[in-house]
């Protein structure tokens, strides 16, 4: 029996990463992360996202994760489905479509394609998109941020309109939960929607 594929994802400061963990700790699932999930990848992490390091143009920013994500879904991913396991992802495709494709603007279905190779048409059974209001996301940002957390309003507007966009087209696979409040209280939703969405998966 194949594994079941979640990915948790949300705009910088929606704490999408706490909620990815705590999931996966109740689902006893594998818990992987992008960019990142494979040394390679991690490697690849540290380029796209260290503000001290040489800036890669766009383009090269969206391959980048592209390379680091058909490394994580050859090692990490697809191993453990495979096996029966279930594998939650703190970010995966949708997240190249919102912060390359229309955050900085290459085009979600070039970008989509781009992963689609990457992945070999791996997708996620379920992605659940985590939505704050503003302040609070600027809150849980805190002060050191990465290059692209410090791209500005505009993107971060653009990233935020993008996941919903995405929901409201593909809302069999993509469910949006209200990430405001405490930790426990969206953990709980994330975890009522999963196991709805996944019933008899």
């Amino acid at each position: 029996m194949t594994g079941r594929f979640i990915a948790v994802e949300g705009a910088d400061g929606t704490g999408k990463s706490t909620q990815a963990r705590l999931l996966a700790e109740r689902l006893g699932a594998v818990l992987t992360r992008e960019p990142g999930g494979t040394p390679l990848g991690e490697m690849i992490r540290s380029m796209v996202l260290d503000p001290d390091g040489e800036r890669p143009v766009d383009r090269a920013e969206a391959l980048l994760i592209a390379a680091a994500r058909a490394q994580h879904v050859a090692e990490v991913v697809r191993p453990a489905l495979d096996s029966g396991r279930d594998v939650v992802t703190d970010r995966f495709i949708e997240s190249s479509v919102a912060y390359q494709g229309h955050g900085r603007g290459l085009g979600a279905a070039e970008v989509a394609e781009v992963s689609a190779f990457a992945t070999d048409g791996l997708v996620a059974d379920l992605v659940v998109v985590i939505d704050v209001d503003d302040d609070a996301a600027r809150d849980r940002l805190g002060g050191v941020l990465d290059r692209i957390e410090q791209a500005g309003d505009g993107f971060r507007g653009r990233v935020i309109e993008a996941y919903r966009e995405m929901a409201g087209s593909d809302p069999d696979r993509l469910v949006v939960v209200d990430g405001n409040g405490s930790v426990e209280e969206v953990a709980d939703r994330v975890a009522a929607v999963v196991v709805d969405r996944l019933a008899g998966t």
